[in-house]
């Protein structure tokens, strides 16, 4: 029941650096230059070039950037490369392969094989399953082959010409690679624009001014949120979860809930309980740039009423609900992590007793990652958690904290094929299991309606009786609740 360490946050977030698709291509891109030349900067003049060729890069940077040709847009990246290919024909073939083999190693072998092994203790075989990640992969990470690849070998080539034109003495051709850059800047916007239409859409006004009125003192003593992290729909209905299946047939359970974009961990996590968007809370991949989300929480909420929130999760959390989460280290076996959360959660709910207690389970989501969403490794898993959160629920009734509680279990986003990825909301991912059960709420009741997870905080504050958080526009999932207690 370790908590994450000081160190071992830090290290999260140097680790989102690399594994976050955007942060990843400029440092990828220029830690393979350096190597490539590293016997090449022995003067000053050489390594001046250098540097004077760097700076006519940074305009693709920022285009890369702010235009990542999320999911299938990144099949029209070839377009910008072999543009650069008929205007300036002479590639390095020797660094493009030099790269390639560089991120491969990364990926396959350093990524999916050694840091899973440290981590989540998975085999020193891992690399045999987890090449199809980065050959297959569509989400938002550096394991994207088919996005990064094709931008690291656009990157270098534009950086290489403009080194080769000063080391002959011949001039970057700024006025070509301006034109070739405008280029690309019109390509990308035109296609953001009217390709990139598979967001979410975002409710347009505030749960304050259109939502229902709240009970005072609420309905519910206590919201339990148990969080099965990345947990794909159609995998859950395959598995054996006699458990959760009671809880959502006697409960409510929403047939078509939607997560939110990016399908990222944090930015899932902060949306649901803000209820808003990363437009609004400011936390738009797990590379968090600014600590804590811009807006009201469903913590702060409860704590204008004299209540209280905690959320149990691992170490990036942190990043952006900051003191209201308790962590526990995500450095064990991948069979040790869900069995030492819960046994974290029922000290918390011994010591400490919030009305509102969110825990997120990650045993689900880390072997779905590193071994595959279509494998009986993630079956599995699932069926586990099943169990694990069977026992918990028991425990608390039999501790007399679920006469009056409501529990909510979900999944922040779901995971594409093969083996595991999520950002991009990609086959797989979009939709996720979501059911709540308790005496205020309706019985084998299955709402067909699309709805959002920015939901879940405003229906907490109806249920708590908190106010809603400032910034919330999501909809109270009033279709589920029945104001009266049941009579037994």
């Amino acid at each position: 029941m370790k908590s994450a360490s000081k160190f071992e946050k830090f290290a999260a977030r140097c680790w989102n650096l690399l594994n976050e698709g955007k942060p990843f291509t400029p440092i990828f891109t220029v830690g393979t230059m350096l190597l490539f030349h590293l016997g090449d900067l022995g003067s000053p003049e050489m390594t001046v070039d250098f540097l004077l060729a760097f700076l006519t890069v940074i305009p693709l940077f920022v285009m890369y950037f702010i235009y990542d040709f999320p999911l299938f847009l990144r099949n029209y990246l070839w377009i910008p490369f072999v543009t650069f290919i008929i205007i300036w024909p002479g590639l390095n073939i020797s660094l493009l392969l030099f790269a390639a083999g560089l991120y491969f190693f990364f990926t396959v072998f350093f990524w999916g094989t050694f840091y899973y092994h440290l981590r989540i203790g998975t085999s020193w075989l891992n690399f045999t399953r987890f090449w199809m990640l980065v050959l297959k992969n569509s989400d938002s990470t550096s394991g994207n082959a088919q996005e990064q690849l094709q931008k690291v070998f656009l990157l270098l080539s534009v950086w290489e010409l403009s080194f080769n034109s000063l080391l002959a003495n011949k001039g970057i051709p700024l006025v070509e690679l301006g034109l070739f850059y405008g280029f690309i800047l019109v390509f990308a916007f035109i296609f953001h624009k009217y390709l990139f239409d598979w967001k979410p859409k975002a409710y347009e006004t505030f749960t304050k001014d259109d939502g229902p009125e709240i009970p005072e003192n609420g309905l519910s003593d206590k919201v339990i949120v148990i969080v099965i992290d990345g947990m794909r729909k159609e995998r859950f209905y395959e598995a054996n979860t006699p458990f959760l299946d009671g809880l959502k047939e006697n409960g409510t359970e929403y047939l078509n809930m939607e997560t939110v974009y990016p399908a990222r961990t944090v930015v899932c996590f902060s949306s649901m309980f803000t209820g808003t968007y990363p437009f609004e809370h400011g936390i738009t991949s797990n590379m968090v740039w600014r600590l804590g989300i811009k807006t009201e929480s469903i913590f702060d909420s409860l704590r204008k009423v004299g209540k209280r929130g905690r959320l149990l999760g691992i170490a990036h959390l942190v990043d952006s609900m900051g003191s209201d989460v308790e962590t526990v280290t995500a450095v064990m076996h991948k069979d040790k992590a869900d069995p030492n959360m819960l046994a974290r959660a029922r000290k918390i709910m011994k010591e400490q007793d919030p009305d509102l207690f969110i825990v997120q389970m990650i045993g689900t989501d880390q072997v779905g990652h590193s071994r595959g969403v279509l494998y009986d490794d993630y079956i599995e898993k699932i069926e586990e958690a099943d169990a694990l959160i069977k026992d918990f629920v028991e425990w608390l009734d039999q501790e007399g904290k679920m006469e009056n509680t409501t529990l909510v279990i979900c999944a922040d986003h779901g995971q594409a094929d093969g083996i595991g990825g999520h950002g991009h909301l990609d086959e797989g991912e979009r939709f996720v299991p979501f059911f709540m059960h308790g005496p205020h709420i309706a019985k084998g009741n299955k709402v067909q309606e699309k709805h959002s997870l920015v939901s879940l905080a405003p229906t907490i504050s109806y249920l708590l009786g908190a106010p809603y958080p400032a910034s919330s526009r999501g909809k109270v999932l009033t279709d589920a609740i029945k104001e009266q207690k049941e009579e037994k």
